[in-house]
């Protein structure tokens, strides 16, 4: 139990500290999540001396999270009590953490039984231990529902699963966690961490449009880890993507970011973690866990680049250090993305519609973001935006024709991806335009573009046929702005169609959206130059090349290649200067005429090129700078 003596001191030492103080970060704080088994380890009080020490010797730390439960174990009162008054006295902020899970099944994870009077009797009791030893209390990812035991089906009824576990998570968040924690301790700020894997919540628990209200915070997981040998394949961007969509779900009540070391072949994909959710400007940054920060940093994997000049550099992170470790790469990471973090604005980006329990074309978002395109993902239909995005997730809405209607009426531009034609095929659409879903594929490594009638203009070809759905349309009614060629007859991947003041566009991905990194960067280009309509800045370049822009003419480009990349920036506006944040290198911007294949009436022309390089792995931020005249093309 707290005694009295104990809240002053943390009372003290709570004062005594803030993020923009000697020996924090400045744009960011940084914590560290303790699980139980290594808390429960500290009884030996010198490893506990050992550990700090040597994560602290190469690590920044303004928190720590001590977690009470996991796997059914509790800590006792003394071992909570005896690492928090550790923490206090060298100046760390302290919060509980707990993680409802129940041990694993062979590697897969396994949630209470929230129908079980038992469990939820050990639940509340966690609950209660947890605020009475802690202000702040974080539940790791495994607040979810993956039981279907006997009491499941009596208690589920005729209900779906879906609708049967979002309202048991969403009674055991409010009744379980909130109010037990609440009742020993007023103050308690009861925070729910939602993992990196949102677009399967609606079906297994995690409810995004109601617990963010139940809970007083939320967090955000940006574990992307290796997209490649990890069941979900979840891609580098979304450790971006994400913190910016659940700050729209819970404007300024998002607390943070947070990675972990596990499954990646490479430091500089820990790196890379780290980056994107700060660059996201996430409030703080949690490293998950203790132990790992405190074993030797691995440097492997990485020989085909070492030689670049990358942005994670081992020479300079392991520089004075003797015995390197996860916690030297997570402080190199941190001090460098702190250095510029402050020059940049609010993040922007497309604005695409993601309604409350979707899915659908999953995880699609990020692989747009991983050829270029800067997503911004809103839980409520963007009527602001003068262009939406919508993906297949979009069928989730009942309204959504009428509201897609709607923006067209305003003069505006809706791009609907074909899962969505598909899903909505026979649902109104039709009544904006006759363009239709067929269940024929085709093959294809041959593209063209255009705008009207005659001739379309080749497009570089890609290595390897790609797989896409056919769709059908009205000539004349609809416009091929992109098109694939096979064997001698054409396909839309990029359809027009006017209706009101507004242009509804049809883009058609390929079966296996990681198809969209192997279309040839002319390709592309042709697509966004009407999805990108009207940005400020879009990236003209290889697949796996990001784009981070901000409202303060600031952006980052982000390599994720093992290979250096060359790649162009397109600015609106008249003649600029860019400066390199990192670097201090200033780039001189070229007035480029339009490609034969832009034939629209939004010309490039009044768009400024840039001309960049990236080294594997690495990272450019880049401030335009308005007090310098571009040469034209035409005079060099």
């Amino acid at each position: 139990m707290k005694t009295k003596s104990t809240c002053l001191l943390a009372l003290a030492l709570l004062c005594a500290r803030s993020p923009g103080m000697a020996g924090s970060y400045t744009n960011f704080t940084v914590a560290v999540y303790i699980p139980i088994n290594v808390v429960q380890s500290f009884d030996n009080p010198d490893k506990l001396k050992r550990d700090w020490d040597c994560i602290r010797s190469q690590l920044k730390v303004d928190k720590v999270y001590i977690e009470v439960q996991r796997d059914r174990r509790l800590l006792t009162d003394q071992q909570a009590e005896r690492a928090t008054q550790f923490f206090l006295s060298h100046g760390v902020r302290v919060a509980g953490g707990m993680a409802l899970s129940d041990g694993s099944i062979g590697g897969q994870f396994q949630s209470f039984c929230y129908t079980d009077p038992d469990d939820r009797a050990f639940i509340k009791n966690a609950a209660e231990f947890a605020a009475r030893h802690f202000d702040e209390v974080i539940q790791d990812d495994f607040f979810f529902v993956s039981t279907k035991n006997d009491s499941d089906i009596a208690a589920k009824g005729t209900r779906s699963w879906a609708q049967f576990r979002k309202e048991l998570t969403d009674d055991a968040a409010e009744n379980l966690l909130v109010k037990p924690a609440r009742s020993v301790n007023p103050r308690v700020k009861m925070v729910i961490k939602f993992p990196n894997w949102y677009e399967h919540f609606a079906g297994s628990g995690y409810d995004l449009e109601r617990e963010p209200h139940i809970f007083d915070g939320i967090y955000t997981g940006t574990e992307t880890r290796d997209p490649v040998m990890t069941d979900q394949h979840l891609q580098q961007y979304e450790s971006f993507e994400i913190v910016r969509y659940f700050d729209n779900i819970a404007p300024n009540r998002n607390g943070g970011g947070w990675v972990d070391t596990y499954s990646i072949n490479y430091p500089d994909r820990y790196a890379e973690q780290i980056w994107d959710t700060l660059f996201a400007k996430a409030h703080e940054l949690t490293l998950f866990e203790w132990s790992a920060l405190t074993q030797p940093m691995e440097t492997g994997g990485r020989e085909s680049w070492q030689q670049f000049p990358t942005s994670f550099s081992i020479s300079e992170a392991t520089n004075d250090i003797a015995s390197p470790t996860w916690a030297c790469a997570a402080n190199y990471s941190l001090r460098k993305a702190d250095a510029f973090l402050g020059q940049l604005g609010r993040p922007i980006g497309i604005a695409s519609y993601k309604p409350f329990h979707s899915s659908g074309e999953d995880f699609l978002h990020n692989y747009l973001g991983m050829i270029g395109i800067p997503i911004d993902v809103q839980p409520e239909f963007p009527t602001n935006a003068g262009v939406v995005l919508l993906t297949e997730c979009a069928k989730f809405d009942p309204e959504i024709v009428e509201k897609i209607k709607g923006q067209l009426r305003a003069g505006k531009s809706v791009v609907i991806t074909s899962g969505l034609l598909h899903a909505l095929q026979n649902s109104g659409l039709e009544d904006i335009a006759d363009i239709r879903w067929t269940d024929r594929k085709f093959l294809t490594h041959k593209y063209g573009g255009g705008f009207g009638s005659g001739n379309f203009s080749n497009l570089e070809p890609s290595t390897n046929d790609l797989l896409f759905p056919e769709i059908d349309f009205l000539t004349n009614d609809s416009w091929a702005l992109v098109r694939a060629e096979a064997n001698g007859n054409s396909f839309p991947l990029l359809l027009m169609n006017r209706y009101s003041k507004g242009v509804l566009y049809v883009w058609t991905m390929p079966d296996n959206f990681n198809d969209l990194y192997s279309l040839p960067p002319e390709v592309t280009d042709a697509i966004k130059n009407h999805v990108m309509r009207g940005f400020p800045v879009w990236l003209s370049g290889p697949a796996k090349v990001a784009l981070f822009a901000y409202d303060n003419d600031t952006f980052i480009v982000e390599n994720y290649l093992a290979t250096p990349a060359e790649a162009t920036v397109w600015t609106l506006g008249s003649s600029t200067r860019l400066k390199n944040l990192v670097s201090g290198e200033k780039l001189e911007g070229i007035l480029q005429p339009p490609h034969s294949w832009n034939w629209s009436n939004q010309s490039l022309k009044d768009r400024v090129a840039f001309k960049v390089h990236l080294a594997p792995h690495s990272y450019g931020v880049f401030a335009l700078e308005n007090d310098h005249a571009v040469a034209s093309m035409t005079d060099h």
